[in-house]
């Protein structure tokens, strides 16, 4: 039955600055040893007899204080659920509310509520962890979390192979029944999880766990209604890339790498994480595609659309992974290891250029950004140049108010003798791109295609940079068709330079008088038309 009291309360408390309660000193000491020690300590201080106490840290705030108030009124008696007991338990331990002060008191009732833990169920067990949430501090330092989170480890184990949980395994997903419901949890309550486990930061060797990690984190950062800061998923993030990269290959993908990646890094992981996870996604970077390496960047006036430091950092790892392991072990050469380093690098020289193709209508995208990318890679990685220029072309048409420096600075990325004919031709026609790069590059075509020197005439002739160590063997008969074929040859190919330089020649004309004719018009150049459009890619 209910206290009934006709005197008024005589003793004012003042809940962690949130709530005042107006109460009876005789009503609360008699169950609270901590109470009865404030209350004389205060009439002490004061001498007045209707006291006021500030409690400060109070767990659960002023809705415990309310359900510890109703306790005390209604004669040691109130209703203990699997929702209330953690809060009532957490309060009483505060309060000092035990057998000392009076026979069956709240911190008894609630202990004994909680031994029966072990037959609670799963989600029971949850929702009791989930009510710790806004005294976790308390509930940690008094062992109430420890057991909650032992009880829920049990329950794992009843219903699956707690095996799983320690080591990497094939069969993660049959594991997974319990993932969901934790991701009603705080962040702090799972990192407690896992230091129970023992598999907190760089402990973390569980694909199960990392699977975990990654499946809350991800629903975290997809919730409308997360209340936590970023920040307070960064130890939980570097978790999972420790269990990422000590599990590596044999349990991701490379797109899979690049999931996580995309996963993470909006919860501020630490450098050296960060650092371990791309140098195991840039040795794989050759398995990668252009949806892959697609990664959103900052965006803002510094940054663009595109992670493009990502990339480059990424190849960066790949080419020094790739020229290590060509470097020959004991100075013994093997030839099937260069020969798949190569095939290697020519897939991802492949990649960089549809990537590059992708980036460059990119407003924000800088210069040296895009040159950056086009250089990371050496120039033997790709064995023609056209996507390079068809992306310098692409940039160029997207970014007009480049000055003739900037458009010439953006080309030197180009390995002209690696241009095919058609793209040679393209950019000779091309109205972007200055005409002293399109002599150069009709230029290094020609001498890549026919090695020439000049005689005192300064005639052309061709120079035979291979010689026929078998030429003393042959019949006069193959020997004259042999010079035959070598001066058509020359003859060929002597007419393909007359054409390119007549072409050229009459380009910079056309487009000489075009500039000439639209200042005398006033015409800013920026309006300047193609002359030719392009027929190439």
């Amino acid at each position: 039955m209910p206290l009934q009291l006709q005197s008024p309360c005589d003793l004012q408390i003042h809940v962690n600055g949130q709530q005042t309660f107006f109460l009876h000193q005789k009503v609360l000491s008699r169950f609270s040893g901590k109470l009865r020690k404030l209350i004389k300590q205060e009439k002490k201080k004061t001498q007045i007899k209707n006291s006021g106490i500030e409690i400060l840290d109070f767990p659960g705030g002023s809705e415990g204080f309310e359900l510890i108030s109703r306790f005390c009124y209604n004669n040691n008696n109130i209703k203990i659920t699997v929702s209330n007991v953690c809060l009532l338990f957490c309060s009483a331990n505060f309060l000092e509310m035990s057998e000392k002060w009076s026979s069956c008191n709240l911190l008894h009732q609630a202990e004994t509520f909680l031994e029966g833990l072990y037959y609670w169920s799963w989600h029971d067990i949850v929702k009791s962890l989930k009510s710790c949430e806004l005294f976790l501090d308390y509930a940690c330092s008094c062992g109430l979390i420890q057991r909650l989170m032992t009880s829920l480890l049990a329950k794992i184990a009843q219903n699956s192979d707690i095996s799983t949980l320690f080591r990497g395994s094939e069969h993660t997903k049959s594991c997974s029944w319990w993932f969901e419901e934790m991701t009603i949890l705080p962040p702090r309550m799972i990192q407690e999880f896992l230091r129970t486990l023992g598999a907190f930061g760089g402990e973390n060797n569980s694909l199960l766990l990392t699977r975990f990690l990654l499946y809350y984190i991800k629903t975290s950062a997809q919730g409308t209604n997360n209340v936590f800061s970023r920040n307070e998923y960064s130890g939980l993030a570097d978790t999972v890339v420790y269990g990422v990269v000590c599990i590596g290959k044999t349990a991701f993908s490379c797109r899979n790498l690049f999931g996580v990646l995309r996963i993470v890094s909006g919860f501020g992981i630490s450098k050296e994480c960060r650092g371990s996870l791309e140098k195991l996604i840039g040795g794989m970077l050759d398995q990668a595609t252009l949806d892959d390496i697609l990664v959103c960047g900052g965006g803002g006036h510094n940054g663009g659309v595109y992670d493009v430091n990502l990339v480059m950092r990424l190849i960066r790892v790949f080419v020094h992974q790739q020229h290590t392991q060509s470097v020959p072990l004991l100075q013994y050469h093997r030839h099937d290891d260069d020969k798949v380093s190569m095939t290697k690098l020519r897939k991802v020289g492949r990649l960089i250029d549809k990537y590059l193709r992708e980036i460059a209508p990119d407003q924000s995208l800088k210069i040296s950004k895009f040159l950056g990318v086009a250089e990371s890679l050496p120039d033997h990685a790709r064995d023609c140049f056209d996507g390079v220029y068809r992306a310098i072309d692409i940039y160029l048409e997207s970014h007009p108010a480049l000055s003739l420096e900037e458009r010439s600075r953006l080309c030197r990325c180009l390995n002209y003798e690696k241009l095919s004919l058609e793209a040679c031709k393209d950019l000779a026609k091309n109205p972007r791109i200055s005409p002293r790069i399109a002599v150069k590059a009709l230029a290094s075509q020609s001498c890549s295609t026919i090695p020439t020197i000049k005689d005192n005439n300064s005639q052309l002739v061709l120079y035979k940079t291979n010689k026929s160590d078998h030429q003393s063997s042959s019949t006069s008969s193959d020997h004259q068709s042999l010079q035959e074929e070598e001066h058509e040859y020359m003859r060929l190919h002597l007419q393909k330079m007359q054409w390119r330089v007549v072409e050229l020649e009459k380009i910079c004309k056309d487009m000489k008088g075009q500039m000439t004719k639209m200042v005398k018009n006033g015409t800013h150049t920026k309006a300047l038309p193609r002359l030719c459009r392009s027929q190439y890619f």
